[in-house]
């Protein structure tokens, strides 16, 4: 059904190859200012390989060993290249999981970007009303990269606890006002394409409890999103999807099971995918939730509005992004893709009006 089209503004993943989070809120608001709900704080530091030094939390942690029993995962990307085998970690024998706490580290770094965030505001850096976008990861997006399947479920109830109490105190130290929390759904996309050695029969049923549980746990007056991912470790897919249709499952899936009101949903548009037939899927979405496309690519303007203008033929209110964060790109690629989101905003902006 044929509708008039909205424009959502830009969404920014994560993860940006800059220096320090006020560098990031600096350039990134100067740049993308009009067009910004929410601003990241770039993941800079420790988080700039997303969820690695999760892996090393894990291996330092007193309750945590390698699982001798069963062998390296390999990670591939869509092409075949191996990129790196790591061991597996377990619980330590005599180790009751329900008596461990992981320290995440999430609240940590959010407490202290908040504090640059609120004082860039103030000096009008910032605008008023964009939010602080907070980014975490699910339990299953280190459990199915660094954990053995042995282990899964002890591990996957012992990490949302310690999640969700990092969440907690994220909570309590930033107006709810002012904050934004994106879940970023990666390795679930990556079961449902069946990329990993091991996955439960009832998957779908585990994936959709704990995003909803996630999502539930966000109260409302906190923007609440969820960024689908295919995996990017090396600024290439570890799978490439044939179309849509796994996301919009998931899509489906998180809506209809948060039991509260979900603000966004980002998907990535792999460069290649001009085609109707990656969208096509998308008129399967029941959901009234805003929708960013992660279809902006580094130096391909034409390829930016011919991905544009097959999106919007399947979903009405949408905005861009790029298919995942900037983290491990070459941080030379920044400025241009700053100007690739701005061109193609004030393009969608003036259509809008017009």
């Amino acid at each position: 059904m044929k509708q008039a089209n909205r424009f959502s503004g830009v969404h920014l993943v994560g993860s940006i190859a800059m220096d320090n989070c006020e560098q990031v809120f600096r350039e990134i608001s100067l740049a993308l200012g009009p067009y910004l709900e929410h601003i990241p704080d770039g993941e800079t530091g420790e988080r700039a390989r997303w969820i690695y030094f999760q892996r090393t939390m894990l291996m330092e942690h007193p309750a945590m060993e390698i699982d001798p029993t069963v062998p390296e995962l390999s990670l591939y990307q869509w092409d075949g290249k191996l990129l790196r085998s790591l061991p597996l970690l377990r619980f330590k024998a005599g180790v009751n999981p329900d008596e461990v706490e992981f320290a995440t580290g999430y609240d940590r770094a959010a407490a202290y970007s908040y504090g640059v965030f609120k004082r860039l505001r103030e000096e009008g850096v910032i605008p008023t009303a964009v939010r602080f976008q907070v980014c975490l990861p699910t339990p299953m997006a280190s459990a199915c990269m660094y954990v053995s399947h042995k282990a899964h479920d002890a591990y996957l109830r012992v990490y949302q606890s310690s999640l969700v109490n990092a969440l907690h105190s994220i909570l309590d130290s930033i107006p709810h006002e002012d904050l934004c929390i994106q879940y970023d759904v990666c390795q679930e996309v990556l079961v449902f394409e069946n990329y990993f050695p091991h996955r439960p029969p009832d998957y779908k049923e585990q994936i959709f409890a704990e995003l909803a549980a996630l999502g539930e746990a966000v109260p409302e007056g906190v923007r609440l999103g969820y960024h689908l991912c295919y995996g990017t470790p090396y600024d290439e897919h570890l799978v490439m999807p044939r179309d849509a249709g796994i996301l919009v499952e998931l899509m489906n899936g998180i809506v209809n099971n948060v039991r509260r009101q979900v603000d966004f949903l980002h998907i990535p548009v792999p460069k290649t995918r001009t085609d109707p037939a990656y969208f096509a899927p998308l008129q399967q979405f029941a959901g009234n939730t805003k929708v960013y496309f992660g279809l902006i690519h580094h130096d391909d303007e034409a390829g930016d509005r011919q991905r544009i203008e097959v999106a919007q033929r399947y979903v009405r209110d949408f905005g861009i992004s790029t298919e995942c964060g900037w983290g491990r790109a070459d941080p030379k690629r920044v400025p241009g893709l700053l100007a690739s989101h701005r061109k193609a905003a004030e393009a969608l902006q003036v259509a809008r009006s017009g």
